[in-house]
């Protein structure tokens, strides 16, 4: 079985958490819960709380769910 791969580099869980951070005060900008995100974007709560803590990468089909649901474009929330 193949052994499994490096920890990230530190700038790449920078940039995580960043993307958590911007996720998190767009929802709260749009004046939506973590229940109403995952709703309009059509995922479980429990991805929203995830990607919201930096503990889980989103996927792209995902990220851009969530920049719909929010209504801003894509762009400005991985930038």
């Amino acid at each position: 079985m193949p052994s499994r791969r490096n920890p990230y580099p530190d700038w790449v869980l920078t940039r995580r958490l960043q993307l958590a951070h911007r996720i998190a005060a767009c929802r709260t900008n749009a004046g939506l819960s973590q229940d109403q995100l995952a709703e309009r974007a059509g995922v479980d709560r429990r991805t929203i709380q995830r990607y919201e803590a930096a503990t889980r990468d989103p996927r792209f089909p995902d990220l851009l769910l969530i920049a719909d649901a929010l209504d801003v474009p894509l762009a400005d929330l991985v930038r």
